[in-house]
């Protein structure tokens, strides 16, 4: 009798898998969601205003940081999308400690595309929110309320992307810890 229940006793290494891959699909989607979300707006960021009798825009494509803002969440949500179909169809078929060290780099290097576009955005943001004195660069924010308010929330839903995949990555060191000897 104790060799049939010693049969049927799951395999823990299998339900943290299972688990663990259950939560980085969750992670993955989240991600989606969120940069897909700063695309939206960003992309739908656009204001108009007269000055001086003068029609003056403010749109994303003005400047490059925003542009590679853009650009950041279009790589995030592709390689996303890609990495959870690997996570979803691979991840099931093999336990191979490959598969876990290169989620880790792509989960890595998504990271740090999406904090580097983070970054140049929020810089061009408070220059664009408090300007600057020693460059001679005025605030714009006072005149292009709407533009800078769904650029600041572009910018929020692109920060919070980062922090799933900084995450992800963490998940991902972890599961590749528990595969290499020691």
């Amino acid at each position: 009798m104790d060799a049939l229940e010693a049969k049927t006793k799951p395999n823990p290494t299998l339900n943290t898998s299972t688990s663990s891959l259950k939560t980085q699909i969750c992670l993955k989607f989240l991600a989606i969601v969120s940069s897909l979300s700063a695309l939206c707006i960003i992309f739908t960021s656009k204001q108009t205003i007269m000055l001086y009798g003068l029609q003056i825009d403010a749109k994303y494509s003005d400047d490059s940081s925003f542009k590679f803002l853009a650009a950041a969440n279009v790589i995030v949500c592709v390689f996303s999308v890609v990495s959870l179909v690997v996570a979803v169809v691979l991840a099931r078929e093999c336990s191979d400690s490959n598969i876990y060290f290169y989620m880790f780099l792509h989960d890595l290097v998504v990271m740090l595309v999406m904090i580097s576009g983070c970054a140049a955005a929020s810089a061009i943001g408070k220059v664009s929110q408090y300007g600057n004195t020693h460059t001679g660069w005025l605030p714009i924010c006072d005149h292009f309320a709407r533009f800078c308010h769904r650029s600041t929330v572009a910018v929020i839903l692109s920060y919070f992307s980062f922090l799933v995949y900084l995450l992800l990555t963490i998940f991902s060191a972890n599961n590749l810890k528990n595969f290499i000897p020691v």
